[in-house]
């Protein structure tokens, strides 16, 4: 059904000094509309998605908060400006007063400073991973809904089938009837059918109404007035090999997140560590003194005591934190595992089904329901035995799609998890 066109999400998508392309899925614009309304491709749904829903700008103020942080990780240590008086109230009163002005600062020694540069940018970077997943998860709920509003279109343009099917299932037995060939009851049974299939039909319209506006809601629109072309849901892509796609989802921003925090946390254990660094407190000013009428100059040195010591415990919660980092990722990279072969597994039966019914069974039950609508026009078969080769065909086609639905949502499932494209569309078939 679907094909990947990949697409760069632009600037603020950046990580480091590579791009993420995010592989978005069309649908061919050229097929009109089922339904009333613009008609609505998938490539335009993701564009208003991201262009539009919120979640994502959240995103440019973390990182204006970062961009904050940064500058106050630049900042060298303050100046201050220090100023004591002495002796102003002895026995010599304001004569022996001792006034003493100064400027003091710390030099920070063992890379402090860059240190917090570095723990900055990595968060930063860890960011802009965090928004690409984002972005990702978006991308993969835009992708569901959709399917789910091609799934919807279908199964009312099949409802709205099974209506027409009742209407001449009614004519046929009313002429029966009338011909007093039948009972009156088969026609009173005939016609509830059909109420029933009335029914069904303005169900599958609200239910098809709620998937719109579902998908709608991604950009902020609570609107429906849109169509699709409901053609796309049998149009499949094949898949690569498991072993293929398992390698390329470890390269999936999800788990190259790990990498990006293993270097955040390798920068605050650097930080923690040059925290046991001295920090030399230095002091220079002027010291006047009014009793002698004489002005000095004073300095002075201040060295903390045992700072590696007070520091152990920070270092120590930064290791800590560092590596679980790696079990992380590995629990991570076992729960791919199962997803993906979930996915994988589950395309293929869903392909599997979805093939054999519209090859065979579909057509064989189409057939018989021409034979058995005959027969029971001359007499030969009875009105249960048109009903239930009515319904075997109506459920096969409802199994059709539920099937194509199952194989699009698990190729979505696949795409995002690998955060690559399928291979190129495969023909669709028709219904």
């Amino acid at each position: 059904m679907l094909f990947f066109a990949a697409r760069s999400l632009g600037a603020p998508y950046r990580h480091a000094s590579s791009w993420l392309l995010v592989a978005v899925l069309l649908i061919p614009a050229s097929s009109a509309s089922a339904q009333t309304g613009a008609l609505l491709t998938l490539s335009a749904a993701i564009e208003r998605t991201l262009a539009q829903n919120p979640e994502l700008a959240v995103f440019r103020m973390r990182d204006g908060a970062l961009q904050g942080r940064a500058l106050t990780a630049a900042l060298r240590p303050p100046l201050a400006l220090d100023a004591e008086l002495e002796n102003f109230a002895g026995t010599g009163g304001a004569r022996d007063a001792e006034l003493t002005v100064s400027i003091s600062s710390v030099i920070e020694l063992g890379g402090q400073r860059q240190a917090r540069i570095d723990t900055v940018y990595a968060a930063r970077d860890l960011l802009l991973v965090d928004k690409q997943v984002k972005a990702l998860d978006l991308l993969g709920a835009v992708i569901r809904r959709y399917t789910e509003v091609l799934a919807a279109t279908e199964r009312v343009a099949l409802a709205g089938e099974s209506v027409r099917l009742a209407q001449d299932t009614l004519r046929g037995v009313k002429r029966r009837v009338d011909a007093a060939a039948a009972p009156l009851a088969e026609g009173l049974r005939a016609e509830a059918a059909l109420a029933e299939a009335r029914l069904t039909e303005q169900s599958e319209q609200r239910l098809l109404s709620y998937h719109k506006r579902a998908l709608a809601a991604l950009w902020g629109e609570p609107g429906e007035d849109f169509g699709v072309d409901s053609r796309g849901l049998y149009r499949f892509a094949p898949s690569a090999g498991f072993s293929e796609l398992y390698a390329q989802a470890q390269q999936n921003p999800a788990i190259a997140r790990f990498a990006s925090e293993e270097r955040l946390r390798e920068s605050e254990l650097r930080l923690a560590e040059t925290q046991s660094s001295l920090d030399i407190g230095w002091s220079v000013g002027v010291r006047q003194s009014r009793e002698i009428d004489e002005t000095t100059l004073v300095a002075g040195v201040a060295l903390p005591l045992f700072p590696a010591r007070r520091n152990i415990g920070a270092v120590a919660a930064a290791t800590a934190e560092r590596d679980q980092v790696a079990l992380r990722r590995e629990a991570a990279l076992l729960r791919l595992h199962s997803q993906l072969y979930r996915a994988v597994s589950g395309r293929e039966q869903a392909l599997a089904a979805a093939e054999a019914l519209h090859r065979s069974i579909i057509p064989t039950l189409r057939e018989a329901l021409k034979q058995v609508e005959r027969a029971y026009r001359r007499g030969r078969y009875s009105y249960v035995e048109w009903v239930t080769a009515r319904e075997e065909l109506l459920n096969a086609q409802r199994a059709h799609i539920e099937a194509a639905r199952a194989a699009l949502l698990y190729g979505a499932e696949i795409e995002q998890l690998t955060a690559a494209p399928l291979l190129p569309t495969a023909p669709a078939h028709s219904k």
